[in-house]
């Protein structure tokens, strides 16, 4: 046998076969052997050359296609920042474990797939992001501008510095670039995105349109009491199975701490009174208080450059005058000043503390000595010649002045650190055995309080566990697999709690025999919604059939129908779902009525008919709106168009994502 293969194998066309194969071979058994790689990719991205978009796959044309891949660490810090998001815009919603579940992080990941297979598709199409606009986009972003919205470069480092992670300028401009390139394609299709004239006649006549209906309320059905038969209730339940789950749940134990109850502190002693009065002497120092008068005159709105000037020649003049020796101020604001609240006092505005007008006349006012005027001086409102007739320096309270104030705010106190104190030490005994309340709860003289059945719905929980933080707490994966005690959940004003898990059950299926009342009821309120619809069914043929929905309404001693002439598309006529019927309606023949149906919350039906339509109108709209809305249309289809274009473009690569290192 093996001389026989030893023939075989001998000759020279074995000989170039065996050559042709042991060459990938080696180098794949090279590499294997002298490269230990660590692959924490989480996707790979593939692209055909352009000029072989059909390439194949498969070796030795696969070496064509250009190969990227996303690794762990970019996902993670993209993962991150999504979760941060999240969590601000959600606040105490914010579910951390729900935003854990591999939905989240397909979601996350394939964001991430969309911008790189776009960036790929910009870079093998030939285009590039010029370093000017590099420049010109990190230059426009207003963190890295001064407050004239010019570009500061000490701001640009310091915002750099304080991004997670931080970057260098080199590092950011790469990551600018990069966003760029990833929009160049879709960016372009969305700005080029227009409509045609016709297009925008025929969604002003959709948008505008308003319709005329006739409509009745019919009243709920009766309630179904016949008997469910036993296959049927079987159907009901294998069909709507998770219709009966039991949601996910915990049974708690925890203690509860309510400064409140805490025994009251005793009064403050008369020491730290002093000693708070004397720490916080600042707080009880009365503001500086100017007496001013001024004179006013006005630059009227839109005014040339000729009355500004004329109005600030006259302020100077005004001023020059109030200057001189024995001049009466008073009597120049009188004769003199536009300000009609205080003319007619001489220009008296009374004791103002800083702030009480900001701005020009603020800084003016506060800069001048006491019987000092100022040259004129221009805000929003004209010039001002200003006068600080007096000036009362900031006084210090007294400690008995102020007493109340701190007798209130040290009893204040005195109960927070009381409360911080009894909650430290609770906190101080259960970490000496986080797996057990009881103990704890004992020497802090602490009921246990037991609260079973806490789901993730608090509108379906009872006292604490209605609370938003207790039930995060509750289903995190170190209270319900280690069921050690948790940290102090605040949920009021010095009030919290410590909870631990005593049990964990899983979302599951109730047997059919611990919910077979809700199956019947279920089933019993099917049928009457389809006795309901059928009989409203019937009334809608009798209308199309030529009666009148006055006549059907009266033939069944319903209330007579409601005329509701002009009715725009959107109105909640009486629910988003009626409108939305209405005008899912086909247009009525002239001459004739359309008949329809709406189903409420309650089971009830709402029937009407259909009168007339009328078209939306272009001049029925101002121009300017017209502009808006013909820019917010063609933006919302370039958003559509651009999503358009990133489905194609992954339609034109290969994409595998490795689930084990997503996990």
């Amino acid at each position: 046998m093996l001389q026989t293969l030893r023939d075989k194998t001998s000759g020279w066309i074995a000989t170039v076969i065996l050559g042709l194969l042991i060459i990938p071979f080696a180098f794949v058994g090279i590499e294997q052997y002298l490269v230990q790689r660590v692959d924490n990719a989480v996707a790979r991205i593939e692209v055909p050359p352009s000029w072989w978009r059909t390439a194949p796959t498969w070796w030795p044309a696969s070496m064509l296609w250009r190969k990227e891949s996303i690794d762990a660490g970019e996902f993670s810090e993209r993962f991150q920042r999504e979760r941060d998001r999240r969590r601000a815009q959600q606040g105490e919603a914010f579910d951390a474990r729900e935003f854990e579940k591999p939905e989240s992080k397909r979601e996350v990941l394939d964001q991430l797939i969309d911008e790189r297979v776009r960036k790929l598709a910009a870079e093998i199409d030939g285009l590039t992001v010029s370093d000017a606009l590099v420049v010109k986009t990190i230059q426009s972003v207003p963190d890295f501008q001064d407050s004239n919205g010019k570009f500061n470069q000490e701001r640009y480092i310091l915002g750099l510095q304080m991004r997670q992670p931080q970057q260098t300028p080199t590092q950011f401009e790469q990551f600018v670039r990069d966003r760029l390139m990833e929009t160049l394609l879709t960016g372009g299709v969305g700005e080029s995105s227009f409509l045609t004239p016709s297009e925008i006649d025929r969604l002003v006549k959709l948008m505008g349109e308003k319709r005329d209906v006739s409509l009745v309320m019919m009243p709920a059905p009766p309630a179904d009491t016949g008997e469910v038969a036993a296959a049927d209730i079987q159907k009901w339940y294998d069909s709507h199975a998770k219709d009966f789950r039991a949601p996910e749940s915990v049974n708690i134990e925890y203690v509860e701490l309510i400064g409140a109850n805490l025994p009251p502190p005793g009064p403050p002693s008369e020491e730290a009174l002093r000693k708070r009065y004397d720490d916080e002497k600042n707080r009880f120092l009365a503001a500086e208080q100017r007496q001013i008068s001024h004179i006013q005159i006005n630059v009227p709105a839109g005014a040339d450059a000729a009355a500004q000037k004329a109005a600030e020649d006259k302020a100077k003049q005004i001023a020059a005058q109030a200057k001189a020796p024995g001049a009466d101020f008073a009597a120049l604001a009188r004769a003199n000043s536009d300000d009609l609240g205080s003319k007619a006092a001489g220009g008296d505005l009374g004791w103002m503390g800083k702030g009480a007008i900001p701005g020009p006349f603020d800084d003016a006012a506060f800069a001048l000595q006491s019987g000092q005027i100022s040259n004129p001086v221009k805000d929003d409102s004209g010039w001002h010649v200003i006068w600080v007739r007096e000036i009362k320096s900031g006084q210090q309270q007294s400690f008995e002045q102020v007493r109340e104030t701190l007798v209130r705010e040290e009893s204040e106190t005195s109960r927070e650190r009381a409360f911080n104190d009894f909650s430290a030490k609770l906190v101080d005994r259960v970490y000496k055995n986080p797996t057990t309340l009881a103990e704890p709860a004992k020497a802090m003289n602490l009921p246990v309080l037991k609260l079973d059945g806490v789901t993730r719905n608090a509108a379906a929980n009872t006292g604490i566990g209605a609370n938003a933080a207790v039930i995060r707490a509750a289903f995190s994966d170190a209270r319900i697999q280690d069921n050690t005690v948790s940290d102090p959940i605040d949920i009021g004003q010095d009030h919290s709690v410590l909870i631990r898990v005593l049990a964990h059950t899983p979302e599951r299926a109730q047997p059919l025999a611990q919910v077979r009342d809700k199956v019947i009821a279920a089933v019993r309120a099917d049928r009457s919604a389809k006795a309901a619809e059928k009989e409203a069914d019937a009334l809608i043929a009798r209308i199309n059939g030529g009666e009148t929905i006055a006549a059907v309404a009266a033939s069944k001693q319903l209330p007579a129908p409601e005329t509701l002439p002009g009715v725009s598309r959107g109105m909640p006529l009486p629910t988003p779902e009626v409108s939305e019927a209405i005008f899912a309606l086909k247009a009525p023949a002239a001459g004739k009525v359309t008949a329809g149906k709406a189903k409420l919350d309650d089971g009830r039906m709402v029937l009407f008919a259909l009168n007339k339509v009328v078209p939306g109108n272009k001049s029925d709209i101002p121009a300017a709106q017209m502009d808006m809305l013909r820019t917010q249309i063609a933006q919302m289809g370039g958003f559509e168009e651009s999503r358009e274009l990133t489905s194609a473009l992954r339609k034109r690569v290969q994409i595998k994502v490795i689930e084990e290192n997503l996990r």
